[in-house]
C-alpha cells in the first residue's frame, strides 16, 4: 500500500469511527448516514485511492472539476454537486451528477426542468439571522412556496433539504432549527427524507440534529491545494 493510500485509509477510519459513535450516541444506526467526501481541489488519483477503499459518493463545488473527475471514476461512484449554482453551468452539471445539495432559485429549478433531469435535489436553506449572498440558500420565511414551486410546478425531484451552519452560530442549534424545518414540511412532502448537513468540524452535530448525508473533505484528505 502506498503512503498516500495507507494516509486516506487511516484518515476515513477515523472519521467513519467518529460518524458510527455519534449515531449510537443518539440512538441512530450509522447505516442512516452517508458520508459524502468532499473531493474538490484534490486530483483524480486521490479520488481513485479513496475508490480503492470503498468510498463511493463524492463531493465537488465547481463543475469544471467535476465534469473532468467524475468520467474518469467507475460508473458505480455517486456524485454530489454541493457548489452555488450558475446558470450557465446547470447543462454540464447535469451530465455527472447524480445529486445536487444547493437548489435556491426559482430561475434555476427553471432551468433543471426545461432540460428534463430526474436528479435527485436538495434544496439549501439559508440559516442565517441576515441572508448572505456568499453562502446561498431560501430564507425559511419563503421556503414552504419556493418547495410549492419546485416540486408541485416544476416536478423536480426533491429528496430533502441541505444547510450550512451559520459562523456566527452554535452548529447544534444551527441543526436542530434545520431539522425543526424539514420536520414541518415531510407532511406535506413526504419525500423529503435526506438532511444534508455537517462537514469536517461540526458533523457530529449535525448527525445528533437528523443529518443523513455528511459532507467531509480536509479531514479525510488533508489540506486544500490550489483548484484545478
Amino acid at each position: 500500500m502506498s503512503q498516500r493510500k495507507a494516509e486516506l485509509a487511516a484518515n476515513l477510519a477515523a472519521i467513519q469511527s467518529r460518524i458510527d459513535a455519534a449515531a449510537t450516541t443518539c440512538g441512530r444506526a450509522p447505516s442512516e448516514i452517508t458520508l459524502v467526501v468532499v473531493t474538490k481541489t484534490f486530483p483524480v488519483e486521490d479520488i481513485k485511492l479513496l475508490y480503492e477503499l470503498g468510498v463511493r459518493n463524492f463531493g465537488e463545488n465547481r463543475d469544471q472539476e467535476g465534469s473532468i473527475k467524475a468520467p474518469a471514476l467507475p460508473k458505480d461512484c455517486i456524485w454530489h454537486f454541493q457548489g452555488q449554482i450558475q446558470s450557465n453551468k446547470i447543462k454540464s452539471i447535469l451530465t455527472w451528477a447524480n445529486c445536487i445539495h444547493s437548489l435556491d432559485a426559482l430561475k434555476h429549478a427553471a432551468k433543471i426542468a426545461e432540460i428534463g433531469s430526474n436528479v435527485q435535489i436538495l434544496v439549501q436553506v439559508a440559516l442565517e439571522q441576515v441572508l448572505r449572498a456568499d453562502r446561498g440558500g431560501v430564507d425559511p420565511a419563503t421556503l414552504d412556496d419556493f418547495l410549492e414551486r419546485v416540486i408541485d410546478g416544476f416536478k423536480l425531484n426533491v429528496v430533502g433539504l441541505m444547510a450550512v451552519a451559520p459562523l456566527e452560530a452554535r452548529p447544534k442549534e444551527a441543526f436542530d432549527e434545520l431539522s425543526k424545518i424539514r420536520t414541518g414540511l415531510v407532511h406535506k412532502w413526504p419525500q423529503l427524507q435526506q438532511l444534508s448537513a455537517g462537514m469536517s468540524n461540526d458533523f457530529e452535530a449535525a448527525i445528533a440534529a437528523g443529518a443523513t448525508l455528511v459532507r467531509v473533505g480536509s479531514s479525510i484528505l488533508g489540506s486544500r491545494s490550489a483548484p484545478l
